[in-house]
């Protein structure tokens, strides 16, 4: 098989089960695509795969940074499009999975990046000051003013570069691709990420989160993903446990929202309603798609 594969979706929705059987039965490698996963340390609030869940299948880019190390899109890139030609040349199929469109785009398609410096100072800028400034270059941005992690990646952009990142765009496909989205009712949806966010509480997202808390580690790997931050403003007593469980659950509802925006404008995703009744059904649909267009 030819075709690299990639399972894209929000948050809660069955990715990491779908890639492992996936994987099974195609003889397939797995490349993580999600940009905090890459970190060691943060395993409970990323949903990292638990080596039990693995299955003995081959899981790349998981655990390679530091928490005090820089990772880009550049960076991950480069390390994707590496292990793809590796798994390739072994006559397995690399199969992509995440939740973090821009690194699945930026592999996949003709993306030209530079290695790019961290820029200090959009780290104490406020929402409203980086929104004003995107505004100011681009009057018809489609960024929302709480997605900070794409105003700074904005500005760090232009920053470097003097152009936008806008101005960095293809079609050009590198692989014969088959793009799998995973998704449901919203309202399951819902249930099912407020569901999990209890399930790693239970699991000792608080004592994850608290230690690092302890350490005064502050850098973007940890301040990025959804559930350290909003814990530390329970440690810092500025709201309650509940408030900041709370907070949890609506910032990875918003932001399930924000990753179909993303997928459905940017990639040409096949969606699969998920059965979570009995899952074999999703992964024997998404079997035959594949089979059929490999």
């Amino acid at each position: 098989m030819n075709s690299v594969i990639v399972i894209c979706g929000p948050t809660g929705v069955g990715k990491t089960k779908l890639s492992i059987e996936l994987a099974k039965k195609l003889n397939g490698e797995i490349i993580n695509c999600d940009s905090t996963q890459v970190y060691k340390g943060l395993d409970i609030a990323t949903a990292k795969v638990k080596e039990e869940e693995k299955e003995n299948i081959v899981h790349h880019l998981i655990d390679i940074k530091d928490l005090t190390e820089d990772y880009t899109v550049f960076d991950f890139q480069k390390d994707a499009r590496k292990k793809i030609a590796e798994i390739k040349k072994r006559n397995h199929v690399p199969i992509l999975v995440g939740g973090t469109g821009l690194y699945i785009k930026a592999c996949l398609y003709d993306y030209k990046f530079e290695e790019e410096k961290k820029v200090d100072i959009f780290d104490n800028w406020t929402n409203q000051e980086l929104y004003e400034q995107v505004k100011k270059l681009d009057n018809n941005t489609s960024i929302h003013i709480n997605n900070r992690k794409r105003l700074v990646r904005f500005l760090t952009y232009y920053h470097n570069h003097h152009k936008l990142i806008s101005e960095n765009k293809t079609d050009n496909l590198l692989y014969k691709t088959i793009f799998i989205g995973l998704t449901t009712n919203r309202d399951i949806l819902y249930e099912n990420i407020n569901n999990r966010v209890d399930e790693m509480i239970k699991n000792g997202l608080l004592d994850e989160a608290k230690l690092l808390w302890e350490k005064n580690i502050r850098t973007k790997a940890v301040m990025t993903p959804i559930g350290y931050k909003e814990l530390f403003l329970y440690f810092d007593k500025k709201i309650t446990k509940e408030e900041a469980i709370d907070k949890i659950k609506q910032n990875s509802r918003k932001y399930a929202k924000r990753q179909y925006t993303w997928f459905n404008h940017q990639l040409p995703v096949v969606w699969f309603d998920v059965d979570f009744e009995n899952f074999n059904t999703t992964i024997n649909d998404v079997l035959k798609y594949i089979n059929d267009n490999k």
